[in-house]
């Protein structure tokens, strides 16, 4: 497909505008696919922000944007398993393939990974792409494009629950309940975990997160967030904690809330990258800790879970904001975090 493409781009910190650059040809092994809707991360508010992540620094002008859903319009000679028409979730990382962890399956932590949005990787607040096939996930008849977008951060909330072993029978605590947050809820509630309580100080996002199927949530403004989960387990604690807010505070709290011998699995990042955790507490109830980076092997996983109606990711969706008004967008993103659980951008017209 020749011509060009609009294309948004972060001219600077709290600064966005708009290019045309050509539309990318897809190699052998890629499809060209038309971009319907792309959702806004924290990570691309971050970059807005402050112009960068820790060792990740953004040189405008430079395209936020790495949760896609879209159409294919043109497939590479190489490509078999889709066609003109479909209907694809992209998950944003392309990976080695050659290195220790591309090989032992842990391709998430290839270090070699070209990830959408990660500078200096331009991301996909465009309104066309090319992209490995292989990671071109096809969805099903009632799975909408929207949908596909925000699967990759559902897969992030699936990977946390697969590392914390969810299972039937569990009781489990989730702190934050922001996008992640509420993706972690409904995947722990998809792995068949009995009950799932959320933790937050913003009530419109705790509203939310019964709305999509918490069975019950705390306010930590206005609770003892230890004293309700005492209530809540009757004395025991928790089986499983997801970490999300990224803070010292909820840490400790999860370490608290929890049982003997459970798992907390810490997600969330934090300002500074450091913080003082009850060390103590955690060897005494002989927790186990992990933590994820993104997913791996997840995308067919979540969208199977989205078909069969074990999660609500429409729902998940509080503002849609039209691709020429990205300023707005990005700045109501930014600044309305109370009131804006999702916002995902609607690209094609």
């Amino acid at each position: 497909m020749e011509g060009t493409m609009k294309v948004a781009v972060m001219n600077g910190i709290g600064k966005m505008g708009y290019t045309e650059r050509p539309i990318p040809a897809p190699q052998d092994n890629e499809v060209l696919v038309k971009l319907e809707y792309v959702g806004i991360c924290g990570s691309d508010m971050h970059y807005y922000e402050t112009g960068r992540i820790g060792g990740f620094v953004v040189e405008p002008p430079f395209v936020l944007g790495h949760e896609p859903g879209g159409v294919v319009v043109e497939v590479g000679k190489a490509v078999t398993h889709l066609k003109v028409g479909d209907r694809v979730a992209l998950e944003p990382g392309k990976t080695c393939g050659k290195c220790k962890f591309c090989r032992e399956g842990k391709y998430n932590l290839c270090p070699d990974v070209v990830f959408f949005a990660t500078p200096p990787v331009d991301g996909v607040f465009q309104e066309y792409v090319a992209h490995e096939a292989d990671l071109c996930f096809k969805l099903p008849e009632n799975v909408s494009t929207l949908e596909g977008a925000l699967i990759e951060p559902l897969a992030v909330g699936f990977h946390a629950a697969k590392q914390g072993g969810a299972q039937a029978g569990q009781t489990a605590v989730v702190f934050g309940a922001g996008c992640i947050g509420l993706v972690s809820m409904m995947a722990l509630k998809a792995c068949g975990v009995s009950r799932v309580y959320v933790v937050d100080i913003m009530e419109k996002r705790l509203e939310k997160a019964l709305e999509l199927g918490a069975d019950g949530v705390i306010n930590g403004k206005e609770e003892d967030v230890l004293e309700k989960a005492k209530e809540l387990t009757d004395g025991m604690g928790f089986d499983l904690a997801i970490e999300t807010a990224g803070t010292e505070i909820t840490t400790n709290q999860a370490i608290q809330a929890v049982s003997k011998g459970a798992t907390i699995v810490l997600v969330g990042y934090g300002k500074t990258g450091m913080m003082n955790i009850m060390a103590s507490m955690a060897l005494d109830k002989e927790l186990t800790i992990k933590t994820i980076f993104r997913y791996r092997h997840i995308y067919p996983m979540a969208i199977e879970a989205v078909e069969q109606g074990k999660v609500n990711l429409k729902g998940i969706a509080t503002h849609i904001f039209d691709f020429d008004d990205i300023q707005t967008a990005m700045d109501r993103s930014v600044n309305e975090k109370a009131e804006i659980v999702k916002a995902v951008v609607k690209i094609a017209k």
